[in-house]
This record gives C-alpha cells, structure tokens and sequence, in this order.
C-alpha cells in the first residue's frame, strides 16, 4: 500500500542534525534558552511534527538526544535568578512528564501498623 500524506522533510537523520546544530548554535550566539518549540521551529516543523519524528526508528536518537539537551538547559537554569522558574517548571511538567509528588506514609507507634478505632458518638460521650 502506497503512503500517503506530504512527503517527509528529512530524508535522514544527518540532515535534520544539521538544523539542531544551526539551532543551538544561534541559541548560544544569543543567549537564548533553549526550547522544544524553538527547536521545532529551526527544523522548519511544529511541535508535533517533531514529536513525529521523534517515533520513526531512523531519527529518535536524533531528536532525544536534542531534547535532552533542552531538558539539560532547563534543570540547569531552574534556581538561576535570572530566569522565569514557574516557566521552566511549567515546561518541564509539559514536556518531559515531571510533576509534583507527596507520598505520605501513616504508621502506628513505633513504626507498627496503624491501628483504627471507629466508635459512635454514644460511645465517644461515655468517655
């Protein structure tokens, strides 16, 4: 069955390579931070079409390795004062599956199990 849809814009992983590379260079060259959007964008694609990409065997190392480095910014940059921490929080919660996480464990004296006593309001007033 033949393909159909537009035709691919990377025939190889070396030539979008080229774009990533002319991206993070620019980035650098300005001092701007590195962003998966922006890197889309370089590649002459949006977000999903890079995403897309991302799940064809030939360029996933290519692009998880470029958003690595995105995510290798971010980390670094989030106590940085002069960036917007709630951004990259935000970027970070959206791009790269982190969140916010409580775990709360309960346990009884010493460590044991905890132990639960239901009563009724009758017996709670005997006390």
């Amino acid at each position: 069955m033949a393909k159909t849809g537009r035709p691919r814009k990377y025939k190889t992983a070396e030539e979008l390579q080229v774009k990533i590379d002319a991206y993070f260079a620019e980035c650098e060259e300005k001092d701007k931070p590195y962003t998966v959007t922006g890197l889309a964008m370089a590649c002459g694609l949006d977000r999903e079409q890079l995403i897309n990409y991302a799940s064809e065997e030939e360029f996933s190392d290519t692009i998880k390795t470029a958003k690595a480095k995105v995510l290798r910014w971010l980390e670094e940059h989030l106590n940085d004062k002069s960036t917007f921490t709630p951004g990259i929080i935000f970027n970070l919660k959206n791009n790269y599956g982190w969140r916010d996480e409580k775990h709360l464990e309960h346990t009884g004296k010493n460590g044991g199990p905890l132990l639960i006593r239901w009563q009724t309001a009758d017996e709670a007033a005997d006390e």
